[in-house]
């Protein structure tokens, strides 16, 4: 089977259903596949052929409901850039992918200029401004029905890239209704009509939901910009049923004052992933919308591979701690913790995460150093440190290189950062290691608090001293209402914040 195969029967299934909302503008699936179909066929016209790349940078929106639909028709690879990455992020996406067109926002226009120039593959940039409704409407909507064989490629993503250049994560057409089929196979089903808000790009994170969404007849809403207020309202007004939001979204909705006693009764599922999540956001989401909550594991390049819903994850089990962990296994996915050694550890120990899925990627796009570094044995190797329990549960314990080595002890960031955000006053907050001329590193914690605020570098210090033991102790607090940096993908960047803390020192961890 292929993404394309699949979404024209459902277009026919369900032509007079809701499929795209943006705002004030709805599409049925009719209209969604007819203008999908006259992208496809404008693409051909700029001379995309199959297996091209088409690049795109753009936000949520009807033109990006045209490009997943008109992609798939044309049988082109799409690659989507990162809207809050720079000119040279977008240089390289584009450049090592060969991409032969690129789709741009008009709102994204000036980044692009000039890029003709500099990628000898890129034929054609075509902004989407006021003309792009008149180009497409010149486009016949007869579908080309072109041969789409389930190993050809359908999407190439890029990894965060918070540091280095990003690396390109190619999925087939097998492998991305994988991938989605996992994604809701624990999930309480689609009836046709649902509704699922995306609130980040479908171009990235959220887009693993709009596939498996339109196969089952549902309507997928699209909002262009994060702001929680509006996010609540659109969940009352569109009767949301399913949504993905990551752990900061999450964090600022539990922090408006008007989240508590909405209607959300059509709401189904809620899943969190993408980061790990605090006990505090979680049990405060929980009190916001019920027990409609789900939290996911995976990576880019092997996704999804763990999942719980609310009554796994805030249950009380001998041998278990669900509240900190990330899920249990998914049915069709195999989880593994590995030693330095890349052999597998007994339950309980920390070690590498490994895993591998029907939804993983098929490899680096032209990257075969880093496929033989990340891909052993047919195991993708996530480069989180993590643990498995008797019951199945799996937890991130934290990212390998955020490990904070103080006085010979392993502290993990994410340990602190889940006491600090128990405080009332606490918004948000980052751990990372800086020198120390003692003990080589020490924790150090940047708390973004509320404006009417209490909350003191002791009282920080004194939490973690109970909680976790005085060795690990932030050696230093900042207390600011400054939001922390984030990357495209709404993660937290520990790594912007610890640098200045490094300059001018080579190495990066320490000894006592």
């Amino acid at each position: 089977m292929d993404v394309c195969t699949l979404m024209r029967r459902a277009a026919q299934h369900y032509s007079g259903y809701d499929a795209i909302v943006h705002g004030s503008r709805r599409l049925t699936f009719a209209q969604a596949w007819q203008r999908g179909v006259r992208l496809a066929n404008g693409l051909r016209s700029l001379g995309v052929e199959p297996g091209d790349r088409v690049g795109v940078l753009e936000d949520n929106g009807i033109e990006a409901g045209d490009l997943f639909v008109g992609a798939a028709v044309a049988n082109a690879v799409r690659v989507p850039l990162y809207p809050r990455n720079g000119r040279d992020a977008h240089l390289h996406m584009l450049g090592h992918t060969n991409c032969k067109v690129l789709l741009v926002s008009a709102a994204y226009a000036h980044e692009v200029a000039g890029l003709t120039d500099e990628l000898p593959d890129l034929q054609h940039v075509f902004i989407r401004d006021e003309g792009y409704e008149s180009w497409l409407a010149q486009f016949s909507d007869v579908d080309p029905e072109i041969d789409i064989s389930p190993d050809d490629y359908f999407i190439i993503r890029h990894t965060g890239g918070t540091t280095g250049l990003s690396k390109g994560v190619a999925y087939t057409h097998k492998a991305w209704l994988a991938a989605g089929r996992d994604w809701f196979y624990t999930f309480p089903p689609v009836i046709p009509g649902d509704k699922c808000l995306h609130l980040g790009p479908i171009s990235h994170g959220s887009g693993y939901q709009f596939l498996p969404v339109w196969l089952s007849g549902g309507c997928n809403v699209m909002q262009d910009e994060f702001d929680p207020n509006q996010t609540l309202n659109l969940i009352e007004q569109e009767q949301i049923a399913y949504a993905f939001m990551v752990p900061t979204m999450v964090n600022a909705i539990v922090h408006d004052n008007s989240a508590r006693g909405r209607d959300y009764s059509a709401l189904k599922c809620l899943l969190i992933a993408a980061a790990p999540i605090a006990d505090a956001t979680a049990l405060a989401a929980r009190d916001v919308f019920g027990d409609v909550l789900y939290q996911g594991y995976g990576q880019t390049e092997v996704l999804p591979v763990a999942m719980m819903n609310s009554q796994q994850w805030f249950a009380t089990q001998s041998g278990s701690n669900p509240l900190r962990a990330c899920g249990l296994a998914l049915p069709f996915a195999e989880i593994e913790i590995w030693d330095e050694d890349n052999q597998p550890l007994p339950t309980d120990e920390v070690g590498e995460i490994v895993a591998k899925s029907d939804g993983m990627m098929s490899g680096f796009w032209n990257n075969p150093e880093a496929d033989a570094q990340r891909i052993v044995n047919g195991w993708i190797k996530t480069g989180d440190l993590g643990k498995l329990d008797r019951n199945g549960y799996l937890y991130i314990v934290d990212r390998a290189d955020d490990m904070i080595i103080s006085g010979g002890y392993n502290i993990w960031p994410a340990e602190l950062e889940n006491v600090i955000a128990s405080h009332a006053d606490v918004m948000e907050v980052a751990v990372f290691g800086i020198p120390h001329p003692r003990w080589g590193e020490t924790p150090f914690a940047v708390c973004v608090v509320k404006p009417e605020h209490t909350l003191t570098e002791e009282e920080v210090v004194s939490m973690v001293t109970d909680a976790l033991g005085s060795y690990k102790k932030p050696g230093g607090v900042e207390i600011t209402q400054t939001p922390l940096p984030k990357s495209p993908v709404g993660k937290i960047k520990r790594k912007d914040l610890r640098e200045p803390y490094w300059s001018g020192i080579e190495r990066r961890v320490s000894g006592s």
